[in-house]
């Protein structure tokens, strides 16, 4: 009963935990840029590569093949550069909450191609599953323990801030949402003012004309 129970959390672990990747394969035009964001939690580690797809296996890419990658944070820091290359990697600790931005542009060609770009990107790794716990020493059991007890404690605190981060992200949805529907009741009486006063005006007007015309 122990095992079962100590094997469920272990798989509830791995699924909190678990990264998020995000694989695709786009075509790009010369001279034209396409961006991908993602929203990355703080202190989150992110992980990814590009390289441009050979239309011909058996050769090397022609130099019309090339791009430009970058990738930005919430306020706009540059986290990777690369000019001009046929493929790159990229790493980095996310230091605020956001969304992240990698943006591939194809270098200007004329006449115009287009290139198979294949991109992957992995984020959510917490700190606490990104460490290399190999490198500590295990000189007895008593360290091992330690060594587990440490990593488990690593691991619920990186669930807790990820609850937290949740919990917040919900309630300014919540917020949103309040505030949407506020507007929009205004905007439906608004609309229901003035479509009543455009009613009384033209009541008025054809009452007017009528007492001119002597119809009424």
């Amino acid at each position: 009963m122990d095992l079962l129970r100590q094997s469920l959390v272990c798989i509830l672990t791995l699924t909190l935990l678990s990264p998020t990747t995000l694989s695709m394969q786009f075509e790009l035009h010369s001279g034209k840029m396409k961006c991908i964001s993602e929203d990355i939690h703080e202190k989150s580690i992110s992980v990814g590569k590009y390289f441009i797809v050979n239309p011909n296996e058996n050769h090397p890419l022609p130099d019309s093949h090339k791009i430009t990658a970058k990738m930005l944070s919430p306020k706009w820091n540059t986290l990777h550069e690369a000019v001009r290359v046929e493929a790159g990697e990229f790493s980095f600790t996310a230091f605020e909450t956001g969304d992240y931005f990698t943006c591939i542009s194809a270098v200007d060609h004329k006449p115009e191609t287009t290139l198979t770009i294949d991109f992957v990107w992995m984020s959510g790794v917490h700190s606490a599953a990104s460490k290399d716990w190999s490198k500590v020493p295990k000189r007895s059991q008593v360290k091992m323990m330690e060594l587990s007890v440490k990593r488990l404690f690593d691991t619920v605190e990186s669930i807790h801030d990820e609850m937290y981060y949740l919990r917040d992200r919900e309630a300014e949805m919540q917020e949103l949402n309040r505030s949407t529907n506020s507007k929009m009741a205004w905007f439906s009486f608004l609309s229901l003012g003035v479509c009543l006063s455009v009613a009384g005006l033209q009541l008025w007007h054809l009452k007017s004309f009528f007492e001119k015309k002597k119809l009424i």
